[in-house]
């Protein structure tokens, strides 16, 4: 009596497996369809990402309050503004390696030349006639403006480690890009390590 209960209760467990396995997602895709979010939901998703991801740190213009570095809300995430100053850098220690940053973060010096924090906002100066495609390629591939046979993005832009974002979390952060205010801001082009 006791072997086949034992024996029942195993057959009741495989086939309790057998159903959840077969009912679970299989892919990636499939796991993010299960998940998709629309709207608002989607917005906030990108909302979180944007953040916790560290893009306001170069991409939003900041002045100094008093708890250090603040965003000023209304050029968020528009990049290194056109109006600035521009970088002044060190050659001696950028040839020998070092990084300089613009007092805002929004610039950065080093061996690659300088660099400048891109327009994210939905203005034409930013990523207002980007397609979402492009966005993803610019994101995850590292391509200028996202489209191919141009230029790797230039560091500090990380974009090595969001190559593996599911396509769910590029379309939530773009579509959260998309609903912040456009402003309209032309950031300066890249300026060579020979230039500087």
């Amino acid at each position: 009596m006791k072997d086949s209960t034992t024996f029942l209760l195993g057959v009741f467990c495989l086939a309790v497996l057998a159903v959840s396995c077969n009912n679970a997602p299989k892919t990636t895709e499939e796991a993010e369809a299960a998940h998709m979010l629309t709207g608002d939901e989607l917005v906030k998703r990108g909302e979180y990402l944007v953040t916790s991801m560290g893009c306001h740190d170069c991409h939003s213009p900041k002045k100094t309050g008093t708890h250090g570095l603040e965003l000023i809300p209304e050029v968020m995430l528009s990049g290194f503004q056109a109006d600035n100053p521009p970088m002044v850098t060190d050659t001696s220690l950028t040839n020998k390696g070092f990084a300089i940053f613009y007092p805002d973060l929004t610039a950065t010096a080093g061996p690659w030349g300088i660099s400048y924090a891109a327009n994210l906002t939905p203005d034409v100066t930013g990523i207002g006639t980007w397609t979402e495609e492009q966005f993803k390629k610019a994101l995850t591939q590292g391509k200028f403006k996202g489209l191919d046979g141009t230029r790797t993005l230039l560091p500090p832009m990380p974009w090595f480690n969001f190559s593996q974002l599911t396509d769910q979390d590029v379309k939530a952060i773009f579509a959260y890009l998309k609903s912040i205010p456009p402003v309209r801001n032309v950031v300066p082009a890249p300026v060579p390590p020979n230039e500087m």
